[in-house]
């Protein structure tokens, strides 16, 4: 097996200094800007990125530390599957979230809706493209029969520390 390992192309910077009361998906951050410096030697990869609305963004959870199988997300008292949640302490602790480009400058993003800790890394960016990102015809499983409209800006707390 060959080794993986990532590199970060650049960090994001948002006002949320610590995991707690974080928002727990873009949603539940809807008007948050944050910025994303990219590092100067991938800067000539943002080339025709300003043409879209939304990106998505791939990223560390660097202050999350360790994984269980089972867990308990915010969205539920139930424990499940981890790879049924999108609780994230996961083996691999990587994230991803949809958001709204605002604008690019040289090597920066500016973004909103950004539900990511202060300092964290990125590792990829994608143009969102909705002809190939939505879905039609989908079950959501669990999360079909939690869904809530006040579980749109639901916070983060200390279970996924």
């Amino acid at each position: 097996m060959s080794k993986i390992s990532f590199k970060p192309i650049g960090i994001i910077h948002t006002i949320f200094q610590t995991i707690e009361n974080m928002p727990i998906q873009p949603m539940g951050a809807k008007g948050v800007k944050a910025k994303i410096v990219l590092q100067d030697e991938f800067a000539s990869g943002l080339k025709d990125l300003e043409e879209f609305t939304h990106l998505i963004l791939v990223y560390h959870f660097h202050e999350v530390k360790g994984y269980k199988l089972r867990v308990t997300p915010f969205m539920d008292q139930e424990e499940r599957g981890l790879f049924a949640t999108r609780a994230p302490r996961r083996p691999n602790a990587i994230g991803i979230s949809i958001v709204q480009l605002l604008e690019i400058k040289d090597n920066v993003l500016y973004i909103e809706d950004a539900d990511m800790l202060d300092g964290t890394p990125l590792l990829d960016i994608k143009p969102f493209f909705a002809e190939f990102d939505n879905r039609e015809n989908t079950s959501s499983g669990w999360l079909d029969r939690k869904w809530e409209e006040k579980n749109r800006n639901l916070k983060s707390d200390e279970r996924f520390k």
